[in-house]
Parts: structure tokens; C-alpha cells; sequence
């Protein structure tokens, strides 16, 4: 049987005129390092550096992107090991969990989840043979013994990933003990980014438990409105303090419309008296609320200099029966319409020329890169354009965005590429899918006349390395 091979030329375009030329670019930037700013993986992985403890556990059960295609093709997240391991039909054999996955590998024809795949097997861990149900043993072992290498612990794979700095997503109430470590045994590698969502959504049934998180972690009573936002401004501090460059906001609109303080506090006081399970406030009012504390969220950063990332537009765990069972982000989050013109305008009025202020905008809705986003960044200072992420981080859908994007926006308005992923080994996947789809865009540029092959160059580089370095430089 002939070995399992990656084409070289994958995802570079097809056409004999720009593949010269997508090649010579590609293999410019395929090796530069990877800054990896925004994303999942756990920071107690890189603080422990344990082994990781099967291939399943590494690859099948944590990749939201895996399950939810094998979930559509009628498997059960249990079967895959999600869920509480007392939930029917639980499956805990890691070997079993790899044998379905392997089964369903047609399934993942097409998709951006089978290029990550397919470069991870192969280019990481050597596999030979596809997967299928005939094969999925040899491949888990091959795998399994790859992972009883010192090599593929955690921290050696940083070193051979080429990733030279990598952003963990952590809670406002995180301790941040692991990033100290961290601090003193791997200076400016792995850095945390602040994660506030859960307190700025009063309507959540965790929110008064996360708001004693808050109190607990800042040392500040959060029973008055005036010590939340100063609990708030405390954990910015200390994430700074830890080395923090970044903060992250999933809230489902863009809107940032600020409230009068009065109303803001009202509106804080009504939810702290309507008990745990959100109905203190109306929908109406929780929105307001949330889209308020965007706009507090953006002060502080023009006041403290952490970059804000913004990823709006996605109705989480649609299946709430789903959420309820399995806990959140499962597969179940769905894209809706996104406004950003309208929703954004309080920030970029306010902060939007500002040299303290930078906001990187991300969104899941394809429609609004040349309505709405393209020229939002071509024109203030503080915004970037975030890379495509979640469902459109795929060939064809980045090469979209290049097109919609770039002739407003330009290159230098862009962040660069963000891989928001929770699965360690897609990293390098997916950041050389997207050195692949670059090179091919900036390969027709020049084909066309547009662009000189060493200015093509000079922009890939930038694209791959040196935009996410000054899109998320300290202020």
C-alpha cells in the first residue's frame, strides 16, 4: 500500500499561471514563527507540561469542530466522551471514542476540519495510512506512541510548532498561579487574555456566583455597581500585571451603547435583587446592559492599554437542552446577522482616534467585511479587522474575506491571522492554511499587475508575522 502523503501544493490555487508564484510566496512565510494571540487551550497544560493522555482526549473529545460533523451524521456526544460521565451511553475507552471518529472520516470531506486534520496526523505524528474504521487502531497507536515522547509534551511542542507566543483565554476571576510560572519558566510565551463575559450578562443564571468569584479574586465587594466596575478594573490590572496584552468579548451584538450611570447602576441593582436565576431584569434591559458594559469595557482599555477583541454574532448553545446536559460551547453555537456600523459607533466615536485605544473586530457574518467592517477599519486608527474565524477559518471562505476586505481596508489594517482554537495540535494547521490562502491571494495580485512580486512578499510576511505583533503590541 503507498504511504498516506500531503500534496505540497494543497490549498495553493489550481491554475498554472499564479501556482509558481502562490509557491514562491508560501515557502517565504511557511517557517516564520507563529503568534497564536487568541485561542483555548488550557494554560494548565503548558504550566503542568504532562503528557497528554490519548489520542482521543487530544484530538476527538475537546474539537467542538470534530464532534458537531459526527453529531449531524447521528452520533451522540456521549459516545464521543462529552458530557458528565454518568450521561447514557457514555463512552470512557479512548480507543472506542478514535475507532468512531476514524469511522465517520468521510464526512469531514470538504471541510476546513479535514485539512487541520490531515496536516496533524501526517506532518505531526507520521501517520501512513487514512483514517477509516479498517484503520483507526493502527492510527491510534501510532499516535499513542508519539505522545509517550518527552517531544510531544506540551512545552516541546511550542518549541516545534515555531510558536513564539500564544494567548490563553481565562476568566476575570482566574488566579492567574499557572501564567506566573509561566512568567518565570517560559518569559513571553503563553500569556493570559481577560475573559469578562459571564459578568456582564446579568440574565445568565451564574452571574451573582461569578460575581462572588469577582469579589473574591479582586478583594472588592461587588454588591454595588460602583465596586463591580472597580472588582473589574482589578483583575484588568493584575492580567497586565501578568503580562496580559489582550481582552476578549463573545456577547452575541456589537452593540456599545452606554447607559447614563444612574440607569447602569438601576439597571445593576434590579439584577442583584432578581435572584440567580436571571429574572430580575427584562431581555430588553439585560441587552442594554451588556451592550453598556462593552462601552466600560472599552474605556478601560483605553485606559489600561489591553487590546479589545470583539466576537460577536453567534447564538450560543442553540440546543439548550444540549447546554443543559453537556455544559456550553458543544457544538450547538450558530451564526446570526451581526451590525457593526450602528453597534460600534459609541466606541469608535469616543475612542476611535484615540493613539490608548485598539479594538480588533471579528465576525462570523460574511456580508458585513465590505458593508460595514472594511471601511469601519480603513478609517479609524484603533480598529483592526480581525481574520475570519470559527465557521469561515476555510479556504475558500478566507479567500473571500481577502476580497471583500482588502481593497477598503487594506493590509495594514488587518490582525493577522487568529486561530481561537482549543485543540493544541490544529495550531500549526491552521495558521499554514492560512499562509497557504494568503499566498494565493497575493499570488493573483501580482499575476494581475497589481502588486510587484517583492511587495507581495513583503505583505505575506506581514500577514503572517508582523501585523499580530502590532495588533496586539502593548499600548
Amino acid at each position: 500500500m503507498t504511504p498516506w502523503t500531503l500534496h505540497p501544493d494543497r490549498a495553493l490555487p489550481a491554475d498554472p499561471v499564479t501556482r509558481p508564484i502562490a509557491r514562491e510566496i508560501y515557502q517565504a512565510v511557511r517557517e516564520l514563527p507563529i503568534v497564536s494571540m487568541h485561542g483555548h487551550v488550557d494554560v494548565a497544560a503548558f504550566a503542568d507540561d504532562e503528557p497528554f493522555p490519548d489520542p482521543a482526549q487530544l484530538l476527538v473529545v475537546p474539537d467542538h469542530y470534530l464532534t458537531r460533523m459526527l453529531v449531524s451524521q447521528g452520533a451522540k456526544l456521549p459516545e464521543l466522551g462529552v458530557g458528565p460521565a454518568d450521561a447514557p451511553g457514555f463512552e470512557s475507552d479512548p480507543r472506542e471514542i478514535f475507532r468512531r471518529f476514524c469511522a465517520g472520516w468521510k464526512h469531514f470531506r470538504g471541510t476546513p476540519t479535514r485539512y487541520w486534520l490531515e496536516h496533524e496526523l501526517v506532518e505531526i505524528f507520521g501517520v501512513t495510512v487514512r483514517p477509516s474504521a479498517e484503520t483507526a487502531d493502527q492510527v491510534y497507536d501510532q499516535i499513542a506512541e508519539c505522545l509517550a515522547d518527552p517531544s510531544f509534551r506540551p512545552r516541546a511542542l511550542l518549541d516545534r510548532f515555531g510558536i513564539e507566543t500564544i494567548g490563553t483565554t481565562d476568566p476575570a476571576w482566574s488566579s492567574l498561579e499557572d501564567h506566573a510560572r509561566l512568567a518565570a519558566e517560559l518569559p513571553g510565551r503563553v500569556l493570559p487574555t481577560f475573559r469578562p463575559d459571564p459578568l456582564l450578562h446579568p440574565a445568565r443564571g451564574t452571574w451573582q456566583g461569578d460575581l462572588e468569584r469577582l469579589a473574591t479574586a479582586s478583594g472588592i465587594a461587588t454588591d454595588t455597581y460602583a465596586g463591580y466596575l472597580a472588582a473589574l478594573r482589578e483583575r484588568r490590572a493584575a492580567f497586565v500585571a501578568a503580562g496580559g496584552l489582550a481582552t476578549d468579548h463573545g456577547h452575541l451584538s456589537a452593540d456599545t451603547t452606554p447607559l447614563p450611570d444612574d440607569a447602569a447602576r438601576e439597571l445593576f441593582e434590579k439584577a442583584l435583587k432578581g435572584g440567580s436565576d436571571g429574572s430580575g431584569i427584562s431581555a430588553a434591559e439585560e441587552a442594554a446592559f451588556s451592550a453598556h458594559m462593552l462601552f466600560q469595557m472599552a474605556a478601560m482599555s483605553a485606559e489600561d492599554g489591553l487590546v479589545m477583541q470583539l466576537h460577536p454574532g453567534v447564538l450560543r448553545d442553540h440546543d439548550t437542552a444540549v447546554a443543559a446536559t453537556f455544559g456550553p460551547d458543544k457544538g450547538y453555537d450558530i451564526p446570526v446577522v451581526t451590525e457593526f456600523a450602528q453597534g460600534l459607533r459609541p466606541v469608535l466615536e469616543a475612542f476611535g482616534n484615540s493613539e490608548s485605544f485598539r479594538m480588533i473586530a471579528f465576525t462570523v457574518d460574511e456580508d458585513v467585511y465590505s458593508r460595514e467592517l472594511a471601511p469601519l477599519a480603513g478609517v479609524y486608527p484603533a480598529l483592526r479587522l480581525g481574520a475570519p474565524w470559527w465557521f469561515l477559518d476555510a479556504p475558500d471562505a478566507m479567500r473571500r474575506f481577502r476580497e471583500a476586505a482588502t481593497e477598503t481596508a487594506g493590509f495594514s489594517n488587518m490582525s493577522g491571522f487568529v486561530d481561537d482554537t482549543r485543540a493544541f495540535c490544529s495550531i500549526p494547521a491552521r495558521h499554514d492554511l492560512a499562509r497557504r490562502v494568503d499566498a494565493g491571494y497575493l499570488a493573483r495580485l501580482v499575476a494581475e499587475h497589481r502588486l510587484d512580486l517583492d511587495e507581495a512578499l513583503d505583505t505575506a510576511a506581514d500577514l503572517t508575522y508582523h501585523l499580530p505583533k502590532l495588533a496586539y503590541a502593548a499600548r
